[in-house]
C-alpha cells in the first residue's frame, strides 16, 4: 500500500486547507483512514479518523473546525481545515488500516502564521 499525500503549505491564522491523501496497491476497500499530526518536541496525535466511510473522530481542539471525508472510488482521504491556529502547526500524516496493518504517507508539513 502506498499513500500519496498533499495540500500542505503556508497559511494566515483563521485561513483553511485541504490535505488529500490517495493510497495505492489495495485489492480491498480500506477501512479505516485519518490523519495523525506531530509537531516539533511533541508526540505525534491522532487529528481525525474515519472508519466504515461513516464514523468520525477528531482531536478535541479540531472540533467543529476540521472535517474529514473519502472518496471511496478513489481510494482518497481529505482534511478539511478551517479557522487555522498556529497551534495547528505541524508535520501532518495520512494513514490507513489495511487488513489490519497500519500504512503511512511521508508527512505534510501545515504552518499556521501570520
Amino acid at each position: 500500500v502506498q499513500l500519496q499525500a498533499s495540500g500542505g503549505g503556508l497559511v494566515q491564522p483563521g485561513g483553511s486547507l485541504r490535505l488529500s491523501c490517495a493510497a495505492s496497491g489495495t485489492t480491498f476497500s480500506i477501512y479505516v483512514m485519518g490523519w495523525y499530526r506531530q509537531a516539533p518536541g511533541k508526540e505525534r496525535e491522532l487529528v481525525a479518523r474515519i472508519t466504515g466511510g461513516v464514523t468520525t473522530n477528531y482531536l478535541d481542539s479540531v472540533k467543529g473546525r476540521f472535517s474529514i471525508f473519502r472518496d471511496a472510488a478513489k481510494n482518497t482521504v481529505y482534511l478539511q481545515m478551517n479557522s487555522l491556529k498556529p497551534e495547528d502547526t505541524a508535520v501532518y500524516y495520512c494513514y490507513v488500516n489495511y487488513i489490519l496493518r497500519d500504512y503511512w504517507g511521508q508527512g505534510t508539513q501545515v504552518t499556521v502564521s501570520s
